[in-house]
């Protein structure tokens, strides 16, 4: 059995209710199948996700920092890991992709240096495999060279970015729709497991997959993926895939909650929706903190990102309060859209000729 484990509080349920001293929370919106049992320390303490095919690593923290970082500055987004760390962030989730490898890398480095943590062992790290090294031959270097690039000797998660292959070479987004191909799913999720096996990676996942093609991936799967990061905020609340993965043991990461707002690719429509805002005013806290706690109280972990040390430290303040039955309601009744639905990976030449078949319908 598991359990949530709360630095300030700990919820007991009763009669379909978790009781707190900040009041009723619906007992459906958590989900104890993915939640670890962990000790409880009188310091700030973030509660962890045990993943189902890990492979004798640490249990995951709810919430990471991501480094997707727009426009990329290396040495800032070293020093914004950097002081993350400081302030008690312990999962990053990085990628080939984003270049944040080289900067995580050295930023865990100083952390060790400085003594904001005693070693790597206190981090959660993520990174994916790109589509132009979604090869069976491609997997096991690439990952090699994400170690290279973070300075580490393992993994914590390795994900599959994309359901796509690519040609094979430089690294880079939007993949040319005429270097797009069909990913041989089975023979490249042979690869992943061979680099959990060779203890490169504690756990393996994949990220961007619908229903459909995680259904695919477990036909055939000897380790099963942990975990399945995709879009998931107040305006995409993804119900389908939700409840398909808490049935499958997979854990949903949620990436942009917040709308990813001031990037290239980001959106305001979150951070300026009047229903989340009323309700942030109601509890006087930030719009931010009310997509995360509603992302924690369905049982997802989320990763986001900020540069700024107090909306950091805002971000982490979310395990100490609730929200109430009526704001869950006004939640769900927030019409929903794919504020991403990645048109990029759409060609007439390509594996998916539409959204529709990007996303198997869930659109």
């Amino acid at each position: 059995m598991f359990a949530v484990v709360f630095i300030l509080h700990v919820r007991f349920p009763k009669a379909g209710i978790f009781v707190d001293s900040f009041g009723p929370v619906p007992a459906r919106c958590f989900s104890w199948a993915h939640m670890a049992d962990v000790p409880q320390v009188p310091t700030l303490s973030i509660p962890e996700v045990k993943l189902s095919s890990s492979s004798g690593g640490r249990n995951m923290p709810v919430i990471g920092m991501g480094t997707a970082a727009d426009p990329f500055d290396e040495t800032a987004l070293k020093e914004a890991i950097l002081e993350a760390i400081s302030v008690g962030y312990r999962h990053f989730d990085a990628a080939s992709l984003y270049k944040s490898e080289k900067p995580l890398g050295e930023a865990i480095a100083e952390a060790i240096k400085f003594g904001f943590i005693a070693s790597r062992d206190e981090l959660f790290i993520t990174s994916k495999l790109w589509c132009t090294d979604a090869h069976p031959d491609l997997v096991l270097p690439a990952l090699k060279n994400s170690l290279r690039m973070l300075q580490l000797e393992y993994l914590d998660l390795y994900l599959i970015h994309w359901p796509l292959s690519a040609k094979p070479g430089k690294i880079g987004f939007p993949v040319p729709k005429d270097e797009q191909l069909a990913m041989d799913f089975n023979s490249v999720w042979a690869a992943m497991e061979d680099c959990l096996r060779f203890g490169l990676t504690k756990s393996i996942g994949v990220s961007n997959f619908s229903c459909k093609k995680l259904e695919n991936i477990l036909s055939f799967a000897t380790i099963p993926p942990s975990v399945n990061q995709v879009e998931i905020s107040p305006l995409w609340q993804q119900q389908k895939l939700r409840e398909f993965c808490k049935s499958k043991n997979i854990v949903l990461t949620a990436y942009s909650p917040l709308g990813a707002k001031g990037t290239r690719w980001g959106t305001n429509e979150v951070m300026d929706n009047e229903t989340l805002k009323e309700i942030a005013n109601a509890h006087n806290k930030t719009v931010a903190q009310v997509c995360l706690r509603w992302a924690f109280e369905q049982g997802l972990s989320f990763v986001v990102k900020s540069f700024n040390k107090e909306r950091m430290r805002e971000n982490l303040q979310i395990f100490d309060w609730g929200l109430s039955l009526d704001d869950h309601k006004k939640i769900n009744e927030i019409k929903q859209r794919r504020l991403f639905p990645k048109l990029e990976m759409v060609s007439p030449s390509g594996p998916f000729k539409s959204l529709e078949e990007l996303w198997d319908g869930e659109i």
